[in-house]
């Protein structure tokens, strides 16, 4: 193996990164997910790097004296591939770690040794195309008011092409191509659900809780999320663009559906502001992104269900791709904590 110059003679188990344990020495492909440049308090550089597979991602560091720092400065960039030598340990703060001892960009003869980018890209749990249909077919028996139903299935369907592609988010849940697909349709069932129960145990409620209002501001709670995210490259995941970064999803997605709703005359203006409330506040706590508090129930329902939606999937993932010994998963970076698995009931 190749690395700094040195022809690395010895032969190691090729494992995958997600397969190995504290103190394991071993090669393993993966790719590079994020490179970023500090420096010491004495004024030296260096690089802080992440390396992934599909089921764990881990940081490694190369030093300004590394016979890696050249490469790294001019070469390497995020969405590559690597062969990398190292050693894995768990740091109890900030996760996962690799000690590398050499590293190189993947060949086409490490092909025959079982490299594929395909491995390193997530998928939904469901067809895309599928749930783009059951997601228009759910809106299409549900929404009663015409003109809102209209609003929401040409939003729809001007953006198909996009949300059949997008995670639900970059990096935290349904962290996939078709994930926003995925976990749409799940919050918006939820709220049918959680919509139908409140009403009943609720019927004198004055003014009522408003159904096709629950059901749009859970199909569109995240449209903005086609103006926010850009697609990565191959093996790459979808990432904050420039106006992502300067608005974030919520008031992109309000300029959206206001947009869209210049198209459709006789949609009930209190109505529509009604859905652009419930859009922009249903991360419901300033701390979580939403510029202003919940005014309405509605967005109570939305809120708990896309909330709920989003932590179990990341408790499903953890939880589903953990292999280790004992019965705790590794810490999750993301959910801050290892999760139990050794249990009997």
């Amino acid at each position: 193996m190749m690395g700094g110059g040195v022809t690395m003679a010895r032969k190691l188990p090729l494992l995958r990164l997600h397969e190995l344990h504290p103190g394991q020495f071993a090669d393993f492909f993966a790719q590079l997910a994020d490179k970023s440049r500090g420096q010491t308090r004495d004024g030296k550089p260096y690089y802080s790097l992440k390396f992934r597979d599909p089921k764990r991602t881990a940081s490694a560091m190369v030093w300004a004296d590394s016979p890696h720092f050249e490469a790294c400065q001019t070469d390497w960039q995020p969405g590559q591939f690597f062969k990398v030598r190292g050693t894995f340990g768990e740091h109890p703060k900030y996760g996962p770690q690799v000690e590398v001892e050499q590293l190189r960009p993947v060949l086409d003869r490490d092909r025959a040794d079982g490299f594929s980018e395909a491995d390193f890209v997530d998928r939904s749990r469901t067809d895309p195309e599928q749930t783009s249909a059951d997601l228009a077919d759910l809106v299409t028996a549900e929404v009663k008011d015409e003109p809102l139903r209209r609003l929401v299935l040409g939003l729809l369907d001007a953006h198909a092409a996009a949300l059949k592609a997008l995670p639900a988010h970059e990096k935290r849940f349904y962290p996939f191509a078709g994930g926003w697909l995925e976990h749409t349709l799940n919050v918006t069932r939820n709220c049918l659900w959680l919509a139908d129960q409140y009403t009943a145990r609720f019927p004198d409620m004055t003014p009522p809780l408003n159904r096709d209002l629950v059901v749009t501001g859970a199909v569109l709670h995240d449209i903005g999320r086609v103006k926010e995210l850009e697609p990565g490259g191959p093996g790459q995941p979808a990432k904050p663009g420039v106006a992502g970064e300067l608005f974030g999803h919520l008031f992109l997605g309000y300029d959206l559906i206001r947009a869209a709703a210049r198209d459709v005359a006789d949609l009930n203006p209190e109505l529509l502001d009604l859905l652009l409330h419930v859009v922009v506040t249903h991360l419901r706590l300033p701390e979580w992104g939403s510029p202003r508090l919940p005014c309405i129930p509605e967005v109570l329902i939305v809120h708990h269900a896309d909330d709920l939606d989003a932590k179990y999937e990341m408790y499903a993932r953890a939880l589903s791709r953990d292999d280790g010994d004992g019965p705790f998963t590794d810490r999750d970076p993301l959910l801050g904590r290892p999760l139990l698995k050794g249990r009997s009931v």
